[in-house]
């Protein structure tokens, strides 16, 4: 294999996280250093437009607000050739909810992605996990400079241990020297300095340090505290310096004033090396157990430094067997005591110093550089071409996990006397907007999914409010179901659309077939055909798909009825005819556009074809729903509905944005039809992966649903889900869960004997 050529490092700018800002360059530099043939760039995160404090090296930038921009990111390293993609992983430096944005890059990207994690969270929330385990599916390879990193990602996130490299956090390599020469260059000359570097902020203890001084100063006159470093950005945009000036009137409350210097500024590397030198004593008083990483800790034990530390999971490990201090947190009087020790004590301060120095040489950049160079050749050994929005074998596995639990109580909130309301505004009912057969006629569909062995059924009484609904939106006079009702239950129209005629149909169809009241389902039975005729005239082919389904199920308790056998085959023929004038090699469709509910036509003509032992019907279901999970399959494998942004453009591919869960549920239900109809268990992968897209599995790496209530969000926008939880999406949501719950009990492989074979499939 060639040698690697070109290697791309993701990081953020200055000023927003000075430490991952300062690991990127320093590791970008060390990368280029050690092979001085291998080209390497930065691509920086920014909320400016400019990359504070990066060298010439940042070939690109990218806004944390603009999705647009990761599009383009991604476009450029593909384009460029890149061997390899480091992403510097940091919650707070990517847009969208839990950083999620990056996950459009990393969907894109054709080239193998080594990942560095420099917080791994033990208890995550469920965007925090997602975006996790989004990241982690997308990387050949995860470092973490921790143990406990490698522990965490193995316990909580299941990655296996061959895809895990701990890195310890590099260091540069200088000489070891006495700090007098930096304390004279400094203005602290004849001082016993103890020193805290970073953006200040609550979470890093420097108040219990303060707290400390009148202590450390009764054995050690001479101490100074220096606090360096600028407020964090994002505390002074909210606060501005409220937290500096609550820790500078400490300190005057105290009477220290002297003795603690604030100095509030950023610092190149070259600076903050300076300060560090000269201190007497690091020290790191944070707050938050779970610190991962520490650059200023790993820096100041790599100059020699004897650091007093509380004990996050980074100094744990670092300052074990003498080679630091580890005090309680939010102790003052523990840091007071051993800070005073270690300036009182020549001897010991001196050991610890030469002990780290000593530990520290595994740690510099040149080493460190060389392990990530080992790491990304194995990344690029083990790599496999994406082959961009294919949804064939390439695409991985969805995570394994169990289906949630069948939780209705959002559904429940959701519906009155009448039916089930038709939006939302977060997860309260909006009756302003009243309700619709569409709806209702789902729910009626979800009340037959629940009758089944193995679920709760819904009650009869809620049941049958639904079917209420449906008789009521039939209107005799004009052949048609009405859709749309207000909240005082006056009908807003005297006909619906086709395709809300075609949906009701399909739920009177499945009524008829599970229906748990007998009764309701002679009812169902005489109203399907009833309203059947009607759609024999329908020019929709989405009208035309529902309808097929509703027969699908009304042809099994009514076989001797010719009409509806008749006007089944003649909608198949339609959506076979619109197929044949439309279908070319590289757009597989019925129409020369893609819109909503597009996995139903598919569906229902592979429903049709067992029914009829029509192979024909058969063959061109699955040959469109395996061109439509092209469109619809991220290069990172993930689930990704046509956007709503694209219906109406003719022959392009889908837009990415909104998201819609109708789409998830369709492809779901489609996928399962061509499982059980082929036997290819590759159509069971998809179907999952399609529900996976509500539990996170999605492009901004966002849970859809809430599983304690069963609620979901009406979609996804290109930076946030849409926080409305309206009737069709939790009725979607259910009915998905309910097929793969379904499976769930059923997964068993089907032979390819007396399985209908599609013929060209």
């Amino acid at each position: 294999m060639t040698p690697l050529r070109r290697i791309a490092v993701i990081g953020n700018s200055l000023p927003r996280r000075c430490g991952i800002a300062t690991f990127t360059t320093d590791l970008q530099r060390a990368i280029s250093t050690s092979r001085p043939n291998l080209e390497t760039c930065i691509v920086a995160m920014t909320d400016r437009g400019q990359a504070y404090g990066y060298p010439p090296s940042v070939a690109l930038q990218i806004k944390d607000d603009d999705i647009e921009d990761y599009r383009r990111a991604a476009e450029f390293l593909n384009a460029g050739r890149f061997d390899i993609v480091c992403l510097q992983h940091e919650f707070g430096i990517f847009g969208g909810e839990a950083g999620a944005d990056i996950l459009v890059l990393l969907s894109r990207l054709t080239v193998p992605v080594v990942t560095t994690f420099h917080t791994v969270l033990a208890d995550p929330t469920a965007a925090q996990r997602a975006v996790m385990e989004g990241v982690i599916d997308a990387s050949a390879k995860i470092v973490v400079m921790a143990n406990k990193g490698h522990e965490l990602l193995r316990n909580v996130y299941q990655v296996p241990d061959d895809k895990i490299e701990v890195i310890a956090h590099g260091i540069p390599d200088v000489a070891f020297v006495a700090p007098d020469a930096a304390k004279a260059r400094l203005g602290f000359g004849g001082k016993s300095v103890i020193l805290t570097f970073g953006l200040l902020s609550p979470n890093k203890g420097i108040e219990v340090v303060i707290d400390a001084m009148p202590r450390i100063l009764q054995r050690r006159a001479d101490a100074v505290y220096v606090v360096l470093g600028a407020t964090h950005p994002n505390l002074v945009r909210d606060q501005g310096e409220t937290y500096r000036e609550s820790l500078m009137a400490r300190v005057r409350e105290l009477g220290v004033e002297d003795r603690v210097v604030f100095l509030d500024r950023f610092v190149d590397q070259a600076t903050l090396l300076e300060f560090i030198s000269m201190c007497d004593v690091y020290v790191t008083p944070y707050l938050n157990e779970a610190q991962m990483t520490s650059g200023t800790l790993a820096y100041s034990f790599g100059l020699g430094k004897p650091v007093v530390s509380t004990p996050y999971w980074h100094a744990r490990e670092l300052l074990t067997d003498g080679r630091g201090v580890l005090v309680p947190f939010g102790d003052a009087a523990a840091i007071g005591s051993e800070i005073a020790e270690l300036l009182t004590d020549d001897a010991r301060r001196q050991a610890m110093c030469r002990r780290a120095y000593a530990v520290s040489r595994t740690m510099t950049w040149h080493r460190t550089a060389e392990r990530y160079m080992s790491v990304f050749e194995h990344a690029r050994q083990a790599h496999v071409p994406k082959v961009l929005a294919r949804a064939d074998a390439l695409a991985p596995e969805p995570r394994s996990r169990a289906a949630p639990d069948m939780q209705i109580g959002h559904f429940l909130a959701m519906c009155d006397d009448t039916g089930l309301f038709q939006h939302a505004v977060h997860s309260v009912p909006d009756r302003a907007h009243g309700y619709c057969v569409d709806d209702n006629a789902r729910a009626l569909l979800l009340a037959c999914a629940l009758n089944t062995p193995g679920e709760q059924r819904l009650s009869d009484v809620l049941t049958a409010r639904f079917a209420a609904f449906v008789q009521h939106a039939w209107n005799p006079d004009t052949g048609r179901f009405r859709n749309f009702m207000g909240f005082n239950r006056t009908w807003l129209e005297d006909k619906g659309s086709e395709d809300s005629h075609g949906r009701t149909l399909w739920a009177l169809g499945a009524a008829a077939r599970g229906d748990a009241s007998p009764s309701r389902r002679r009812w169902a039975v005489a109203l399907f055909a009833e309203a059947l005729a009607t759609a024999e005239s329908f020019r929709s082919p989405r009208a035309w798909a529902f309808t097929l389904l509703g027969l699908d199920a009304y042809c099994t308790v009514a076989p001797d009825d010719l009409r509806a056998r008749k006007v089944r085959h003649a909608l198949a023929d339609r959506l076979i005819s619109c197929l044949s004038l439309v279908e070319t090699p590289d757009w597989v469709w019925f129409e020369e556009g893609l819109a909503y509910d597009n996995a139903r036509l598919p569906q229902a003509l592979m429903l049709a074809g067992v029914a009829t032992q029509r192979p024909d019907y058969l063959a061109a279901g699955l040959r469109s729903l395996r061109w439509l999970m092209t469109q619809q399959t991220t290069s990172a494998g993930h689930f990704r509905p046509v956007g709503t942004t694209g219906f109406g453009e003719l022959r392009q591919r889908p837009r990415a944005f909104d998201q819609q869960p109708v789409e998830a549920t369709a492809t779901i239900a489609a996928c399962l039809t061509a499982w059980r109809a082929e036997g290819d268990v590759e159509w069971k992968t998809m179907a999952k992966r399609a529900f996976a897209w509500f539990l996170g599995s999605n492009d901004l790496a966002v849970a859809l649903v809430d599983p304690r209530t069963g609620s979901c969000r009406d979609g996804l926008h290109p930076d946030r889900a849409n926080e409305n939880r309206g009737g069709e999406s939790v009725v979607c949501y259910l009915l998905g869960l309910a097929e793969i719950r379904q499976l769930a009990r059923v997964d068993t492989p089907l032979t390819k004997s007396g399985v209908l074979r599609a013929v060209g499939a």
